[in-house]
């Protein structure tokens, strides 16, 4: 990105004062899109930067700011599910997780059931089993 772009798009995601969060932190890692990670260094004023004593946890995105583009392991480090970051462990999904699959919402591929208004299928017949509610 640009640095013209970063000053005056922040529609786009990461701007120029997202530069200033990093002054005060330490590179924790990268994932596998290209999004970075970073920990909030204690400084001397404060020895921690959240009330509950823990330091804060940041990423950078390499594109958007789209908060579905963060990998599960990452999801878990940055809300303080586990401690050690994915980058100093050897990390291994679970043969439940799914692959990244970014938010479809307003897109072409977004999930329309049966029935749907947008959907490609027909509602179903009633099947007689509904019996309306009438007042004696």
């Amino acid at each position: 990105m640009s640095i013209v772009s970063e000053l005056f798009c922040w529609w786009h995601g990461n701007t120029w004062g997202t530069r200033w969060t990093l002054m005060g932190t330490r590179a924790v890692g990268s994932d596998e899109m290209g999004n970075r990670y970073f920990e909030a260094r204690p400084t001397r004023r404060t020895k921690s930067s959240t009330p509950a004593g823990k330091p804060r946890r940041y990423v950078i995105y390499k594109s958007m700011s789209e908060s579905s583009l963060v990998p599960a392991d990452w999801h878990a480090w940055l809300h303080y599910m586990v401690d050690t970051p994915p980058s100093e462990e050897a990390y291994t999904a679970k043969p439940w997780q799914k692959p990244h699959k970014p938010n479809l919402t307003g897109t072409a591929s977004a999930y329309r059931p049966a029935g749907s208004i947008l959907g490609q299928g027909t509602r179903p017949k009633a099947t007689g089993d509904y019996k309306p509610w009438r007042p004696n």
